[in-house]
């Protein structure tokens, strides 16, 4: 793999995580939580576990070359699977995301070299063409440091006849373990479903959250009916689901299904679905990782607590 010679040093990086006081930062979201193990979902085509809450990238890790902009990404990653992470979600798309989360990843694997079998990487291929495809994937290889990705996703159904051929082929060979397609913002909801209906997927990534629940009434009955993990985006709709809420209080009732913030309201409302196997929550902040993760820990709320939260966010 190619030296990141744009990378600070791994003492410069020690000093700067020191200074953000990365240590105290990782304080349990609950009593006792930290003992506890992350609720997980199976991968219906394999069995395989995944943790109910992972990390998505997009914009948060896209800092560049940036010494104290790393270092505190590396903190956020840590704080991750300080509390039982194991899913992280990129895309070529992403600016520098993949290359900045392939040096955090580096940098956290020299003092926990048991980390990468904690690692579920998932990335995506985003670009016309089927050679260029091949080309964008070995570089995201390389970019993240790993000899195969977990799963490779073709990014907003972007060329995915010409993709699916050359994933279907990587997942024969061992190349990649698992592949899906994705889509985002609610859209091509129709190819997305004939896709996931005819071709040979694990995994569909789309986007899913408290609002925006069109994906209810088609794709996640479909996922469920063939068998294929889903993947949440856009769980906080960019952020504009705190606007929402903004100034009012976590009502009372959230501690039922051991809600503690607005961000595990509106996560485990996600991931209480039968159908979804992990959402993919973005932060560039400890602290909202702190909370974030804790949506993966105790309880979750019932069909009827469901439609309580609706309401509740709709302001009925």
């Amino acid at each position: 793999m190619p030296v990141d010679k744009s990378s600070p040093s791994r003492r410069t990086v020690l000093k700067r995580l020191a200074a953000l006081g990365v240590g105290a930062a990782l304080t349990p979201f609950r009593a006792g939580a930290v003992a506890q193990s992350m609720r997980r979902r199976t991968i219906p085509t394999t069995s395989e576990a995944l943790p109910v809450i992972g990390m998505g990238s997009w914009q948060t890790f896209d800092v560049g070359a940036d010494t104290e902009r790393r270092a505190a990404r590396l903190a956020v990653l840590e704080a991750f699977f300080q509390h039982g992470g194991g899913l992280i979600d990129s895309s070529p798309m992403y600016g520098s995301s993949e290359a900045v989360i392939g040096f955090c990843l580096r940098e956290l694997g020299r003092r926990r070299p048991d980390l990468w079998e904690r690692v579920f990487s998932a990335t995506k291929v985003w670009t016309p063409g089927q050679a260029a495809g091949v080309e964008q994937m070995a570089r995201s290889e390389a970019l993240w440091g790993v000899a195969r990705f977990d799963l490779l996703q073709i990014h907003n159904l972007v060329d995915w006849e010409a993709h699916l051929e050359t994933l279907l082929q990587w997942k024969a060979e061992g190349r990649v373990r698992y592949i899906g397609i994705t889509t985002s913002h609610g859209r091509r909801h129709g190819l997305l479903a004939s896709v996931m209906a005819e071709q040979p997927i694990d995994f569909v990534q789309l986007t899913y959250n408290v609002l925006d629940r069109e994906a209810e009434q088609r794709l996640l009955p479909l996922a469920q009916e063939r068998g294929l993990a889903v993947i949440v985006n856009r769980p906080f709709r960019r952020g504009g689901l705190f606007n929402t809420v903004a100034g009012k209080a976590v009502p009372d009732w959230a501690a039922e299904f051991d809600a503690d913030n607005w961000a595990q309201f509106f996560l485990k409302f996600i991931v209480s679905h039968p159908a979804v196997t992990c959402a993919i929550p973005a932060t560039s902040r400890v602290d909202h990782m702190n909370q974030n993760m804790g949506a993966g820990y105790g309880r979750l709320p019932d069909r009827e607590l469901r439609q309580r939260m609706v309401a509740e966010v709709l302001g009925r």
